[in-house]
């Protein structure tokens, strides 16, 4: 009875409130009449080119289809479901507004919505879709311009040619995608399924999710009975009509392109010279880093490395020393799963973080000969507080290792120890220095990747790397125009030197023992199983959590960042970790096949020197023997320099 009350009263609030708006509306609408007339016709289309501008995708044709090349099964299944009142409202459908706002009241939650197809176009002539007043207003605006100069017709039209089916935008380029033919060849079936994606094109695209686009196709056949488009007995064999979508007969060799487009339209909406409206500009050209070469490369190499099927995956290949986005992937199929976990997932990890730990090191006095003694620890804190990390399986010299050996086998009780000996907060402004604003905790744990962190963030610390101490922001739009051609944007890049040259050097050349047959003696190197495969020199980190495997590498050339992992945090295993490895080499190998060789050079002030992997002396076997560099006047002598007996909080079990 309460709620019933509560329904009159809001009922009767409502109606006012919509008789005001219905007068006021109808004033603007003769306003509207002597405006000058809106530019529609393809006015929210983008363009999307890859790095030789040739374009790759766009939000509609680039041949702006009529609507009389439309099939009607099409056309009245989605008047049908979207508003079947369109023909008889001048953009605003009151008394559904009604109908809707009075059950929402009287639920007190939102059921049901009431916006029209003219509503649902004017939003789509905007860049992004902010839920601000002022917004809704500028909308409410348009929308009444849009039914005072056009045809419903030409408002239906815009409509079809411009609405999401699942990240491909337009009916005709979905009829093609989804079924291999024009819109107007569109069975009813065909129709009913293609006219239940926009609502929530995750959810209801067919090669999403089945069940709940069948779902939906139920819905709109039913209201296309009831509005008496089709009889019940076509409704039942179109819902009963197996369909068969062309992507499904046909490999896609690119389904991971997508998420680089997403990943550009983010970056778009965060343009502040781009205008919010498309009808400022007609349209937008963007001019992206994308190399289609490099992005091909990308999918075939985990396609083909990647065995386990259910896993998740993120890679970004960039060119370091520009910061540009040359291929990308958030996930293993965009039809699958939309979320872009490159850019926007938080993940450990792990011990991917320890070049900037051991940078840090190298910036604060330590060699690659400065040695830990590697063995089962107990770390004791103030409170009685203790910290015990582990190594890989377990793995302890249970001696002395130089610098050069931890990063080798990925070693932890060494950066454990080095982090404590530095201070905590030491890594935690190194992190910020090169470009990873994930805020941190001060933490022993920091030292082994404990903390998440996206994986664009972390791009741009390695990238810091890759370029030899100067920082730079990955991007993947290089310019953006009108439809006229006027440069509405351009990307100026602005490298920050924060890192010294000498010091970077010396530790890319500590990465590279990663997969150094040097290094193979109580344990192997972590990358050795792919060395093998190398022709080229690179400086590699891999790192794995009970959830996560990553690795990035680079030379001068290219830089490649790769993780995988389940949503679900399920554990990861050894093949997980190997099979990213060996995506990652091939990536490499195969985008850089055609170019020599492009280390670093050696900066005048810093010198090799062959020394035995284990205990950073020099070494005394040249069949054991590894070249490390220094900084001139610390190269070491037969004298270790070792640093235990300095960290008082430790203690050895």
């Amino acid at each position: 009875m309460k709620k019933q009350k509560r329904g009159i009263k809001a009922l009767f609030i409502i109606t006012a409130i919509l008789l005001i708006f219905v007068a006021l509306y109808f004033g603007l609408y003769i306003y509207a009449k002597i405006t000058p007339k809106l530019a529609i016709d393809g006015a929210n289309g983008y363009y999307l080119y890859d790095n030789k501008e040739k374009l790759y995708t766009g939000t509609a044709s680039e041949d702006w289809i009529s609507l009389n090349e439309i099939s009607p099964n099409l056309i009245n299944a989605t008047i049908s479901i979207e508003d079947k009142n369109f023909y008889n409202h001048k953009g605003f459908d009151f008394l559904r507004i009604i109908k809707a706002l009075f059950i929402n009241v009287k639920e007190g939650e939102t059921l049901q919505g009431a916006s029209t197809i003219t509503q649902q176009y004017t939003k789509n002539l905007f860049l992004d879709f902010d839920k601000t007043w002022e917004r809704k207003i500028k909308e409410a605006w348009l929308t009444i311009r849009l039914e005072a100069h056009y045809k419903k017709d030409d408002i239906l039209e815009g409509y079809l040619n411009t609405i999401n089916y699942g990240g491909i935008f337009g009916i005709e380029n979905a009829s093609k995608y989804y079924f291999g033919k024009s819109s107007k060849d569109l069975t009813l079936a065909e129709a009913s399924m293609l006219a239940g994606i926009p609502k929530n094109p995750n959810k209801y695209s067919p090669l999403t999710n089945q069940t709940e686009a069948k779902a939906r196709q139920k819905i709109i056949l039913n209201s296309m009975v009831e509005n008496k488009y089709i009889t019940s007995e076509e409704a039942s064999k179109a819902y009963n009509t197996s369909l068969v979508y062309k992507s499904e007969e046909e490999k896609d060799t690119l389904k991971m392109m997508r998420y680089y487009q997403d990943a550009v339209m983010d970056e778009l909406e965060k343009i502040d010279s781009i205008p919010a409206s498309f009808l400022d500009t007609g349209g937008l050209k963007i001019y992206t880093n994308l190399d289609t070469n490099a992005q091909k490369i990308l999918e075939e190499s985990a396609n083909k490395n990647i065995t386990n099927k259910n896993i998740q995956l993120a890679g970004v290949v960039m060119d370091p020393k520009t910061g540009k986005v040359l291929a990308l992937t958030g996930g293993r199929d965009y039809n699958k799963s939309q979320y872009n976990r490159a850019t926007t997932a938080t993940r450990q990890v792990g011990s991917t973080i320890k070049p900037f730990l051991y940078y840090s090191a190298l910036e604060n006095g330590f060699t690659p000969s400065t040695t830990f003694t590697s063995e089962k620890t107990t770390f004791t804190f103030e409170g009685n507080k203790t910290y015990t990390p582990k190594n890989y399986n377990n793995e302890y010299p249970k001696s002395p290792i130089s610098m050069a050996a931890a990063i080798a086998y990925s070693d932890n009780i060494y950066a454990v120890k080095t982090h404590l000996f530095l201070g905590e907060n030491n890594l935690v402004n190194m992190l910020k220095r090169v470009g990873i604003n994930k805020k941190v905790d001060e933490l022993p744990s920091l030292a082994l990747g404990a903390e998440e962190i996206n994986m664009m963030e972390m791009m741009t610390g390695y990238s810091t790397l890759a370029n030899e101490g100067n920082k730079i922001k990955p991007f993947f739009i290089s310019k953006v125009t009108d439809m006229k051609g006027n440069v509405l944007y351009e990307y100026e890049p602005s490298p920050e030197n924060v890192l010294n040259k000498n010091t970077v050097y010396i530790l890319n050349e500590l990465l590279t023992t990663t997969y150094a047959k040097e290094f193979v003696d109580y344990n192997i190197p972590t990358c050795y199983n792919i060395s093998p495969k190398m022709t080229k020199k690179y400086a590699i980190k891999s790192g794995t959590t009970d959830t996560d495997n990553l690795i990035f590498g680079y030379n001068k050339d290219l830089l490649v960042g790769l993780w995988t992992g389940y949503d679900d945090n399920k554990a990861v295993n050894n093949t997980d970790s190997s099979n990213i490895k060996n995506t990652w080499v091939d990536i490499m190998e195969n985008y850089l096949k055609d170019k020599e060789d492009n280390w670093y050079e050696t900066p005048n002030n810093v010198v090799g020197v062959a020394i035995d992997p284990i205990s950073g002396k020099v070494a005394s076997n040249e069949n054991k023997a590894k070249v490390l560099y220094y900084i001139k006047g610390t190269e070491p002598t037969s004298n270790k320099y070792a640093l235990d007996d300095i960290i008082p909080t430790v203690k050895t079990e």
